[in-house]
């Protein structure tokens, strides 16, 4: 039974689609709590546009047309997930008290990051 319930805990890890979904609401839960000003205002919005059109692009990739838009929405994937790096980065400086769960989403993106670059990659050969 613990075998049967590691093997769906896996599963769900490497479900992109539903990784990317649960990034992007994890991010919309975060910004939710963060302060918002005239400075962390326009940085969250950028935030949450950036970053919950990761899964939307990475849906797009699944439905492609082709091998060439495939790679192409994957590059707009990579490319959304860079500049949701830059967003988090750019709030952790204006709200210290959620930098834990800002630097959290930043490494999740990051990992991100790399799977679009491999999946990128792999394509193309």
């Amino acid at each position: 039974m613990k075998t049967e319930n590691s093997k769906i805990a896996n599963s769900r890890v490497y479900d992109l689609e539903e990784r990317t979904a649960k990034f992007g609401e994890n991010l919309i839960l975060l910004c939710k709590k963060l302060k918002q000003d005239t400075i962390t205002r326009p940085l969250i919005s950028q935030l949450i546009r950036s970053g919950t059109s990761i899964g939307a692009n990475y849906m797009e990739a699944n439905g492609a047309s082709s091998k060439k838009d495939f790679i192409n929405k994957i590059f707009i994937c990579k490319k959304e997930t860079q500049e949701t790096k830059h967003w988090l980065r750019m709030l952790t400086t204006c709200d210290t008290d959620l930098q834990f769960g800002l630097l959290k989403q930043w490494k999740e993106c990051q990992e991100l990051t790399l799977i679009f670059q491999k999946i990128a990659s792999s394509a193309r050969k």
